[in-house]
């Protein structure tokens, strides 16, 4: 169980979706703290998923099924908020706070992160598919190997972020401000992609039924 939480939590997350561009600018941005607080916020929410689909897949598969394209809408409007608030943030600001010794809010970056991450609740999609892959749900195991299977896709998740975060501030230095601003185009950029082709998906699909 414990290497099987492992590689959920490490393959739940190396996907580099939008959350993964919110770690990756926060880091870059402010310091490796605010970008790993955003990570374990995509944690939480990938563990309450887990669970979720763990506990009540039939349920959870049903209301997909008849839900999926308004969820889709729904995430993709919240993208692309957040992609035209990144394409448009000036990075000095950032810098010029960061140069004022504040401390990085953990509870704003870790909400961050769960919001954004439980917004997008098609990820269930990849986790029963993870889920039926590793066989994890195996009904002759006892309670506490469910316990532990999930703390260990807590932990395969965390792990990932950590080493994300890692890598990235160890390059930051090497960031001048035009290159922070170019970064913060090309992500908020990116996201909008996300989110314009969710779009354009879930309406194209509402318009066809």
């Amino acid at each position: 169980m414990i290497w099987r939480g492992v590689a959920i939590g490490i393959l739940i997350s190396a996907p580099m979706g939008p959350v993964g561009m919110l770690c990756i600018q926060r880091t870059l941005a402010k310091g490796r703290r605010p970008g790993l607080y955003t990570g374990i916020g995509a944690t939480i929410s990938d563990l309450f998923y887990c669970l979720l689909t763990g506990f009540g897949l039939s349920f959870i598969q049903e209301f997909l099924e008849h839900n999926q394209n308004v969820i889709q809408l729904v995430g993709s409007a919240v993208l692309i908020g957040f992609g035209i608030y990144l394409f448009k943030k000036n990075p000095a600001s950032s810098i010029t706070q960061s140069n004022q010794d504040e401390p990085a809010s953990p509870k704003k970056n870790i909400l961050g992160g769960f919001f954004f991450t439980v917004s997008n609740p098609l990820i269930l999609f990849l986790i029963i598919g993870l889920f039926a892959r590793f066989n994890f749900p195996v009904p002759e195991v006892k309670f506490y190997h469910y316990i532990v299977g999930y703390l260990s896709i807590a932990a395969g998740a965390l792990g990932w972020w950590w080493l994300v975060t890692y890598i990235i501030n160890k390059v930051r230095t090497h960031f001048s401000l035009r290159s922070m601003w170019l970064i913060n185009k090309i992500i908020g950029s990116v996201i909008l992609i996300f989110a314009i082709v969710g779009i354009v998906s879930s309406v194209s699909n509402l318009i066809g039924k």
